[in-house]
């Protein structure tokens, strides 16, 4: 009975141990915006929140990713004594390096880093933009000028590489900053205007096949979804929300939706048979997909007159998060909105979690992740919440100041990078440090 007692004891530690999840790539295991995991904390501590390690980090948006206790993370150095150019918007020619760093989950140490050299010709040049992708062993980055690599995840080896523009021209305004998605055999990229959607063979970088031209690329990480008895390639770009065959880059349909300045930025939401998108200037777009074939239909779109008088919801950073017939997002000036699923009415909005005087402000933001039957918001300001959503409104349970805002290119100190969520902990960046956080129960 001893000896029985002694395994059971082995299994629930070893059971334990499973249940905690990776965050390996944009958004999370499923790619959703869900944290699984079981065991964390209802409130933060009266003393703070329990910082298990930090390390110094160069500048960058991209969110760290979290596998097999190792944390990936990408950055910028800049080289030659130059600066970024004080204005954010301008378009220069910055000598500098991004790098590739695989931290210790346990204490932070590095394991490896790569560096490569990389001339910045974008807006907003703080650094790479795309959250690193971990399947199958391997690491994926995409760099903010188009270098893709792939390493071996636990030496840091690079095992191939590419660039999905060598020519600069082709960049982005903002960069190259969709994170990629492995779909089979392929690493599938938001690339650029002459080539929207591309899909590399992730076992060597080759190009199986290239998809799309537009005005631009945009900024929206592609999304593989299952509607229609298939599966479909998501692509929004700035002048239509776009579905592919991911096998061939064929079209299965395609939706005209014009964007303002290019900004198609968040990613969008399947709920069940609809597709949603938002964005900051031209608001939103509900689809209805076909249940027998890959098709769809416009179900509706709200706009308001301006970016100031807006309708629904008129996203920008913010991933929305659709629960139980209502869509949960950040609006154009920091507006924590609750919309209906169905015809996209307002239902309640807040600035409680995104200012910090409770005042509008452009970009204002807060990612939004799901933990069970709350959910944990990082704001641009450094803070995480803990905080209840439904269409009664807005209930804050706790919140923590956890990291500096440092990124000044917004015209204010910002945080801009999604954090990630794993061993019941929470890993955040500025330009500066990337911290963890536990969030383990006590």
């Amino acid at each position: 009975m001893r000896v029985l007692r002694a395994i059971g004891v082995v299994v629930v530690m070893l059971g334990s141990a499973a249940a905690a999840d990776d965050w390996p790539q944009w958004l999370g295991p499923r790619r959703d915006g869900v944290w699984r995991e079981g065991g964390i904390v209802e409130v933060f501590p009266k003393d703070g929140a329990v910082i298990r390690w930090r390390r110094a980090l160069g500048a960058g948006y991209s969110g760290p990713v979290v596998a097999a206790g190792r944390v990936y993370v990408t950055d910028r150095e800049l080289r030659g004594g130059r600066s970024n150019p004080g204005d954010p918007f301008s378009r220069g020619r910055v000598p500098g390096v991004e790098r590739v760093v695989c931290l210790d989950e346990s204490d932070g140490r590095v394991i490896w880093q790569d560096e490569y050299a990389c001339e910045y010709t974008i807006s907003y040049p703080a650094g790479p933009r795309a959250s690193p992708l971990v399947a199958g062993g391997r690491l994926y980055t995409v760099g903010a000028e188009g270098h893709v690599r792939c390493y071996e995840a636990t030496s840091g080896r690079v095992i191939w590489q590419t660039r999905l523009g060598a020519d600069s021209s082709l960049t982005p305004a903002w960069g190259y900053s969709g994170s990629p998605l492995i779909e089979g055999n392929k690493l599938i990229c938001l690339g650029n205007k002459k080539s929207v959607a591309m899909a590399l063979d992730k076992e060597t970088g080759q190009v199986l096949w290239r998809s799309l031209t537009a005005r631009d690329a945009g900024y929206a990480p592609p999304t593989v979804i299952e509607a229609g008895g298939r599966r479909q390639l998501i692509i929004w770009h700035p002048q239509a929300l776009v579905s592919l065959d991911p096998e061939t880059g064929g079209t299965y349909w395609s939706e005209p939706f014009e964007v303002r300045t290019d900004v198609s930025v968040a990613t969008p939401r399947q709920e069940g048979d609809l597709l949603y998108i938002t964005c900051f200037y031209n608001g939103s777009l509900m689809m209805k997909l076909d249940r027998a074939a890959p098709r769809a239909t416009r179900l509706w779109r709200r706009a308001g007159r301006n970016e100031y008088n807006t309708e629904g919801l008129h996203g920008l950073m913010c991933t929305p998060f659709i629960k139980d017939g209502h869509i949960y997002g950040v609006c154009s000036y920091g507006q924590l909105r609750c919309i209906k699923l169905d015809g996209g009415d307002r239902v309640w909005e807040t600035l409680a979690a995104t200012t910090k005087d409770g005042r509008p402000q452009r970009w204002a933001n807060a990612f939004i992740v799901a933990n069970g039957d709350r959910f944990f918001m990082a704001n641009e300001l450094g803070d995480l919440i803990i905080a209840r959503l439904s269409p009664a409104g807005y209930q804050e349970i706790s919140r923590a100041h956890l990291i500096e805002p440092t990124n000044r290119d917004a015209g204010r100190a910002v945080v801009w990078s999604h954090p990630a969520f794993a061993n019941k902990s929470v890993y955040m960046r500025n330009d500066q440090e990337i911290i963890c956080v536990s969030l383990a129960a006590p």
